[in-house]
């Protein structure tokens, strides 16, 4: 199989080089330094030998890694003054990404970075919203592309991997032992998550009851945090504040996730969304 090399990587290995150390180039970039050493962890595995050697705060290259430096500097300025090229034509100056809440505050810092250098446009701004709301802002053409759950349906969707769903509750919550139903907050209908809890303690025949819906994620947060009953979250590896993780209830599949794209967007920019939402999720996961 064909190795390539990712632009991503290759970005975060020059910004390395450049900055001397892994948490200065994360910091130029605008991302966490986890996610510069895992592009450099990837870049490593593509080449097959070490690019970098850390000495304390610092790095210094290998001798693959100094035959790499001047190859990438060449490629992304290639790419960047293609993108610039083509990014003065109004379609591809701004790009507009919708999204749903959950898990917005932990992955939209390193999404709009990645998205940022795989889409080569001037500005990306997100919308966030609800799954059906995003689409019909698609069908309109007011967002290009949208981050939502469902596995790809069509021509215009492509999969961008999975978020893993776990269950939160106030810290003195229970759930009741006398057999009642346990008591459910969640977003209200039309909403993949809330369903995606009734079905799993369904499936272990766990009778369950929504107390408290809410159109958006404060509410449902503020409702568990009261102690009105436990959630199902897509948190992304971190407990919200106010909340601690469940091990005491079913545990619920992952659910995927989709880039779609509005129509006449050109079809390399929901792949290059999708390709770098992966990535966000593999760091966070």
């Amino acid at each position: 199989m064909a190795r390539t090399l990712e632009l991503t990587q290759l970005r975060s290995f020059v910004a390395v080089a450049d900055c001397g150390g892994f948490h200065r180039a994360a910091n130029a970039l605008h991302v966490s330094q986890p996610t510069v050493s895992h592009h450099i962890r990837r870049l490593e595995a593509t080449i097959g030998q070490p690019l970098m050697v850390r000495e304390g705060r610092t790095s210094r290259l290998t001798a693959a890694g100094e035959m790499l430096l001047a190859d990438a500097r060449r490629m992304l300025e290639i790419h960047d003054e293609a993108m610039r090229r083509i990014g003065n034509a109004p379609e591809t100056d701004e790009v507009v990404v919708g999204s749903t809440e959950h898990a917005a505050d932990q992955l939209l810092p390193e999404l709009a970075s990645a998205l940022q250098a795989s889409l080569g446009v001037a500005r990306i701004r997100f919308r966030l919203d609800r799954g059906a709301v995003l689409r019909t802002a698609l069908d309109r053409g007011d967002v290009d592309l949208a981050l939502l759950f469902g596995a790809p349906d069509d021509d215009r969707s492509t999969g961008s991997g999975r978020l893993t769903l776990r269950w939160y509750s106030a810290p003195g919550w229970a759930p009741p032992t006398d057999g009642t139903a346990i008591p459910l907050v969640a977003f209200d209908e039309p909403c993949a998550i809330r369903n995606r809890a009734l079905e799993t303690l369904a499936a272990h025949h766990t009778p369950a009851a929504v107390v408290c819906d809410a159109a958006y994620l404060g509410g449902v947060l503020a409702a568990a945090r009261a102690g009105l009953g436990v959630a199902l979250l897509a948190t992304v590896g971190r407990t919200p504040e106010g909340l601690v993780e469940r091990d005491d209830l079913p545990v619920a599949e992952p659910i995927a996730l989709a880039v779609r794209s509005r129509r006449g967007l050109r079809r390399e920019l929901a792949v290059e969304a999708a390709r770098s939402i992966r990535q966000v999720l593999d760091v966070a996961g």
